[in-house]
């Protein structure tokens, strides 16, 4: 159809004007001819003259061309009858195949039905059979099923009784002697793994000088010097050794503030109570800033982040603060390191170990409360809404309360490994003596007192007492007044808990 279209078009073109004849070319319009008769041939001849040649055969072709649109729509017409009739019979030939699937798979459902229901007849069958011969047995043996059972169970026993003893010994020595070389192993890698090149600065409370003279300065005009500097610094500061000055007191922040503010007047060389203020504090804000930035190292190395500020800046002053000539800072540095290693080789809650390492002595630097290091370091931690299994870490670390958990068992070791390896601490043994003396011999001076013990390093003291010389209303005044004359007498850090002890024993032996 689209061919004979074509055809068409090239044909006709719409735009070709007809041709004119010569009296229309020569004048350029239609002449008017006069009405007049004509016989029929002359109108027959007028009319082939009004139908060219090109219109006849444009007639033609275009009947030509519906001619073959016509074909063409039966063809098509052909043709979709027959690709119908040809899907109808792909339909017709799925159909009849799925059906006869469908046939197959029902015939052979009803074989398995068949063959289930004849296994549970052969199944009932078997049970009916070995239930019959069951019973035929325990005739012939004159025993229950269940007793030949225990007596089969008992003889074998009976015959790998002294196998299984041998290998259960045999097993129980490997594995004491497994454990214990595994437990040193971990030990000793905890303890490698602790090591920490953290030098620490020892603060120093002896400041030399190289002219006596200076004493003076310091003194000041009827000691006004000496006192502001005493007051500014809260130390106490002695000049009685040649050549040097003595800073004594139990807080080593304040303790160093002094040393550094009393250095730098000396190099100043103006030592006057306004200056000495002025130094003091500049001095504070500077030890603080160090303190702070010493903090955030400390939690750093650890891989401790997010911790609070105020514990950050606490965990600081461990800088200057020593526990039997050994550093805060390397001592907690070092346990945290062994309690993290511990905890790995356990399968422990690491988190909670290394939180635990880290925190457990910062009772240790609060100074404006009373009370022993474990619970001022329990009182911060739950001030700044620390989890309660790091507070359990921290109060069991030196077993006043028992463990609650595997994490503050490994707190618990890993400081005593830092605190107790050979190297770690010194102490002056004649005046550790001394104080503990003192303090026992402050209550042996009281009536009635018949035994006095100091325990925990001189912080506490147990005093017994005679029940038919003390009554319990005296037992309590004794308290007190031990208590007043301990404060009075000695100097301490931290605190000193008294206890009275009157126990009356009424004992008799009956012949």
């Amino acid at each position: 159809m689209f061919d004979v279209l074509k055809t068409l078009s090239g044909l006709v073109n719409p735009k070709k004007p007809l041709p004119k004849t010569k009296k229309e070319s020569a004048s350029g319009k239609h002449p008017v001819q006069p009405q007049v008769s004509r016989p029929p041939q002359a109108e027959q001849k007028e009319t082939h003259k009004e139908n060219p040649p090109e219109t006849q055969d444009l007639a033609g072709v275009l009947k030509q061309a519906e001619t073959q649109a016509r074909e063409l729509v039966i063809e098509a017409k052909d043709e979709a009858h027959r690709i119908r009739r040809e899907a109808e019979e792909d339909l017709r030939r799925k159909l009849e195949a799925i059906d006869r699937r469908e046939g197959a798979l029902d015939e052979r459902d009803g074989r398995i039905r068949e063959a289930e229901a004849d296994i549970q007849k052969r199944l009932s069958d078997m049970e009916k059979i070995k239930a019959e011969q069951l019973e035929k047995l325990e005739r012939a043996a004159h025993l229950t099923r269940d007793e030949a059972k225990n007596f089969i169970l008992t003889a074998l026993r009976e015959k790998l009784r002294e196998e299984v003893a041998k290998e259960i010994r045999e097993a129980t020595v490997k594995a004491e002697e497994e454990a214990e070389e595994k437990a040193k192993q971990i030990l000793v890698d905890a303890m490698r793994h602790g090591a920490t090149d953290y030098v620490p600065e020892y603060t120093v409370s002896v400041i030399k000088i190289a002219d006596e003279d200076v004493k003076g300065r310091i003194i000041g005009k009827e000691g006004r010097n000496i006192r502001a500097f005493e007051t500014a610094s809260g130390v106490d500061v002695d000049l009685d050794e040649e050549g040097v000055i003595r800073l004594s007191c139990f807080d080593p922040v304040r303790r160093e503030i002094a040393r550094v503010a009393l250095e730098r007047l000396l190099r100043d060389g103006r030592v006057q109570p306004g200056r000495i203020e002025e130094v003091i504090e500049q001095v504070k804000k500077e030890i603080e800033r160090i303190m702070l930035e010493e903090g955030q190292k400390l939690c750093h190395a650890v891989g401790v982040y997010n911790l609070p500020m105020p514990l950050v800046a606490l965990l600081g002053r461990f800088k200057y603060r020593f526990s039997y000539g050994q550093n805060m800072i390397a001592h907690t540095l070092e346990e945290t390191k062994i309690g993290i290693a511990l905890a790995e080789e356990v399968h422990a809650d690491v988190n909670i170990v290394r939180l635990g390492c880290l925190l457990h002595d910062i009772g240790k630097v609060v100074a404006d409360q009373e009370g022993s290091h474990v619970e001022l370091g329990i009182q911060m931690l739950k001030k700044y809404g620390m989890p309660q299994r790091v507070i359990d870490c921290v109060a069991q670390h030196h077993e006043d309360t028992p463990f609650s958990s595997v994490e503050s068992t490994l707190v618990y070791i890993a400081d005593a490994i830092s605190g107790s390896r050979p190297g770690a601490r010194y102490e002056n043994y004649e005046e550790y003596i001394k104080r503990l003396t003192d303090l026992e011999n402050v209550a042996k001076t009281h009536k009635g007192v018949k035994e006095v013990y100091a325990f925990q390093a001189g912080r506490e003291l147990r005093v017994i007492v005679d029940p038919g010389t003390v009554d319990d209303a005296a037992a309590v005044i004794m308290a007190r007044d031990i208590k007043d004359e301990v404060e009075e007498k000695m100097t301490f850090p931290g605190t000193v808990k008294i206890t009275v002890i009157r126990e009356l024993r009424a004992v008799e032996t009956a012949k």
